[in-house]
C-alpha cells in the first residue's frame, strides 16, 4: 500500500470545482481536532471503536498498523497525525472509520463521529484560492450547515 491514502485524488482546481458542484448527497461527519469534516457516506463500510493494531516496521508515523477485519488485512491511518493536528490522545470517543476506496479497504482514525448529513448543492462552496499555504489536496469544498463550517473531504476512486 502506498503511504498516501489518497493516491488517486486529483489535485487540479477544475476537478475540485466540478466535484463540488455535483456533490449533493449524504456525508458522514467526523471530528479531527477542533474541526468537522465530511466524507461521502457511500465510501463508509463501517465504524468501529479504536482497538489494538499490529504495527508494521518502517512505515510512516501516521500508519498505525493493520487489523484483521473478517479475514481481510486493513491498514489503519491516523488522520490526526497525517494532518499534523497536534497531540494525539486515544479515548472512548476515538473511532476508526472503515472506508472502501475503489475496492481498497482502509481504516482512518478520527476523534469522533458526529452525524450523517444531507448536503445540498447550494450549501457547498469551493476551497478559497487564498488557501495556498496548506496542502488542500484532500479538501474538495466547504459547506455551511446551521452556522457551522464543515470541511468537505473527498477521496476519489
Amino acid at each position: 500500500m502506498s503511504t498516501d491514502i489518497a493516491t488517486n485524488t486529483t489535485n487540479t482546481t477544475n476537478t475540485r470545482v466540478a466535484s463540488s458542484r455535483s456533490a449533493a448527497g449524504e456525508y458522514l461527519t467526523f471530528i479531527l481536532g477542533d474541526e468537522s469534516y465530511g466524507i461521502e457516506i457511500l465510501k463508509v463500510q463501517e465504524i468501529r471503536g479504536y482497538d489494538a493494531v499490529t504495527q508494521i516496521a518502517n512505515t510512516p508515523d501516521f500508519i498505525k498498523g493493520v487489523v484483521n477485519l473478517r479475514g481481510k488485512i486493513v491498514p489503519i491511518v491516523d488522520l490526526r497525525i497525517k494532518f499534523h493536528l497536534g497531540k494525539v490522545e486515544y479515548d472512548e470517543f476515538t473511532v476508526v472509520i472503515i472506508l472502501n476506496l475503489g475496492g481498497r479497504v482502509v481504516g482512518i482514525v478520527v476523534d469522533g463521529v458526529s452525524d450523517v448529513m444531507a448536503l445540498k448543492e447550494e450549501q457547498i462552496r469551493d476551497v478559497p484560492s487564498l488557501v495556498t499555504s496548506i496542502d488542500t489536496k484532500y479538501i474538495v469544498g466547504l459547506a455551511t450547515v446551521e452556522e457551522q463550517m464543515l470541511i468537505w473531504w473527498i477521496l476519489n476512486n
